[in-house]
């Protein structure tokens, strides 16, 4: 077999010789051999050019930074998001248990101002809120697509009866309303492990979280996945492999996985949000994280019930949680658009 490299220099020819080697078209023009590019050399050039793209990048990536440093900046803030300022200074909290400064008490102290009621300081708990959310949603995201792909490889490249009843697990999971599924399953979790008479620790809590949202959601990727399979594994690349005695192992990590990668790394960035929405949307509900962990959720339940008196506290989670979900959509977007240009309209 001739390689590109002997079609393209000549193969009887010396390093010095250059007799019957014509001169490229980019030598005469004195410009510089043409350099291939790897897919992904390929998609990162795609995705730079994309200015939505680039820019919901680097907003999420400060989400990303906000919440692993969010030690750091209470340190460097001077407060925490646990201590009641409130109602340790006096003159910050009215009787009725309001900021008495403008604006939900936003000042040079209090950058985001007070919490009505226990006057815990805002700008914190919605750093470590951002914290809490992300850390479900990460954990959730990576453990669904791993069971995802393990099923939706599995069930599409197996077929058969294995293909049967994985398919109906699938449709009897999504079949389920989750959010109320969520709701109800969360506290029979949970009675498992803790007595009535208990307060359940912030860690059940925060796995139970985890635990029902993994349930749920690795449904979604695993049949999307398996749609995949079912196409890739009759063309003809699978059916050579399978010929010269490729065991399935083989066949699914060094064939097929690889044409996988696309869909698995999209559908896992327009799912992690989602799932913050999910944790944010149990602790509104009162199913969330429990006192006293910050959460985005409870934030919004305070601040719905208090927004006639201090619209204030509402405004700073709910403008922060459009502007991640957003962005991080976006960026999924983008993504797809760079893995497969052909989906850009």
């Amino acid at each position: 077999m001739t390689l590109p490299s002997q079609a393209t220099t000549g193969t009887g020819a010396g390093d010095g010789d250059s007799v019957g080697r014509a001169p490229s078209p980019a030598a005469e023009a004195g410009g510089s051999a043409l350099v291939g590019r790897s897919p992904a050399q390929l998609m990162w050039r795609r995705f730079r050019r994309d200015r939505t793209g680039v820019v919901s990048a680097c907003i999420v990536a400060f989400y990303f930074l906000v919440a692993l440093l969010a030690p750091v900046i209470s340190w460097l803030y001077g407060k925490d998001p646990y201590t009641t300022y409130g109602q340790n200074v006096p003159g910050l909290l009215n009787p009725y248990g309001y900021p008495i400064a403008p604006n939900g008490g936003v000042s040079g102290d209090f950058w985001f101002g007070l919490e009505p009621g226990l006057g815990r300081d805002v700008f914190m708990q919605l750093v470590y809120g951002i914290r809490t959310s992300l850390s479900i949603a990460i954990i959730v995201t990576i453990v669904t697509t791993f069971i995802g792909v393990v099923m939706g490889i599995w069930s599409g490249y197996a077929g058969g009866k294995t293909d049967y009843v994985i398919g109906r697990i699938i449709d009897t999971l999504l079949a389920f309303p989750s959010q109320l599924f969520l709701i109800v399953f969360l506290p029979v979790v949970e009675a498992a492990f803790v007595s009535p008479d208990e307060e359940t620790p912030v860690w059940l809590r925060y796995v139970s979280i985890c635990v029902v949202l993994t349930v749920l959601g690795w449904a979604t990727i695993s049949r999307l996945l398996r749609s995949q399979v079912l196409s890739l594994r009759e063309r003809e690349f699978i059916e050579a492999a399978k010929v010269t005695g490729a065991s399935p192992r083989r066949i699914i990590f060094k064939e097929l996985l690889p044409n996988l990668w696309t869909p698995i790394i999209i559908q896992s960035t327009l799912a992690l949000p989602l799932y913050v929405g999910a944790e944010a949307g149990l602790g509104f509900l009162g199913v969330g994280m429990t006192e006293p962990t910050p959460d985005w959720g409870r934030m919004f339940l305070v601040g719905s019930n208090v927004y006639h008196q201090d619209i204030t506290y509402l405004v700073f989670p709910g403008v922060s949680m459009v502007i991640f979900v957003v962005a991080f959509n976006l960026l999924g977007d983008s993504l797809r658009d760079a893995f497969d240009p052909k989906t850009r309209r």
